[in-house]
């Protein structure tokens, strides 16, 4: 591991539905979670349609300009379900049937009525792919270069993601601590990019609301190092406790 290296990733959220408001997508949240722990940051995130040139294009942008890609959807047994066949032509291989994912759909459809020609197509891979493990219904998740092909349904991503855990290189995780404060955020903008430039590798996120009739903020501080992070949280609390506010450690 590289000291002061950061490790960065993408996502793109693949499906029509999640364009048409049909369903709305609870993945980028666990899987931006999930990396800050693995020690990666999740920068940037692309939803796109089941189209093939569209998934094609996003692929090549994102996995050449961060280490890793996941993407989530697409991987099914119906006829819509190109995120394979697509990856594979991003990445200028053939689409092949895995040995493995072939005998784990075997088993799990043993009693649920064989495996059909619909279902084997959950057993393709871009040439070359490993497989990630899904315990929930058989059909593996994929990984080929630094490429993570996941599924949509969000308990399965979960399932596939505990599978990953631990096993690709990051960085520091990375650390956030959170400062409730009744102000309005435009009062104190200044009082945060200056508290931020006096604390070298720190970052300070605010966060506004209204509730019970007043205007606040919660200030989210992140670092990789528990002493930096502690020591910008501290001068944080002391110039908002100077400028009258009272502060309350932790999210209101």
């Amino acid at each position: 591991m590289i000291e002061n290296r950061i490790w960065t990733a993408a996502l793109i959220v693949i499906g029509d539905e999640i364009l048409s408001g049909r369903t709305q997508d609870r993945n980028v949240s666990q899987i931006a979670l999930w990396l800050n722990v693995q020690g990666i940051r999740l920068k940037e995130v692309r939803v796109v349609a089941d189209d093939m040139d569209a998934i094609v294009e996003a692929v090549n942008i994102l996995r050449a300009r961060n280490d890793y890609l996941f993407t989530t959807g697409g991987i099914g047994p119906t006829h819509d379900d190109i995120t394979v066949d697509a990856i594979a032509a991003a990445l200028g291989v053939d689409v092949m049937i895995h040995p493995k994912a072939r005998a784990a759909l075997e088993g799990y459809y043993a009693e649920r009525g064989g495996l059909n020609d619909q279902r084997l197509r959950m057993a393709r891979v871009p040439d070359g792919a490993d497989l990630i493990e899904n315990r929930m219904s058989g059909a593996p998740g994929i990984r080929v270069g630094n490429v993570f092909i996941m599924a949509g349904v969000p308990h399965i991503t979960a399932l596939m993601l505990d599978a990953l855990s631990g096993t690709l290189e990051g960085g520091r995780p990375l650390l956030s601590e959170t400062v409730g404060c009744w102000v309005a955020e435009s009062e104190v903008s200044l009082l945060l990019g200056d508290t931020e430039k006096a604390h070298e590798g720190c970052q300070i996120g605010s966060y506004p609301f209204f509730r019970e009739g007043r205007v606040g903020a919660n200030f989210v501080v992140r670092a990789t190092e528990p002493a930096a992070l502690h020591a910008c949280i501290e001068d944080l609390v002391a110039r908002l406790k100077a400028t009258g506010r009272d502060v309350i450690m932790g999210e209101i």
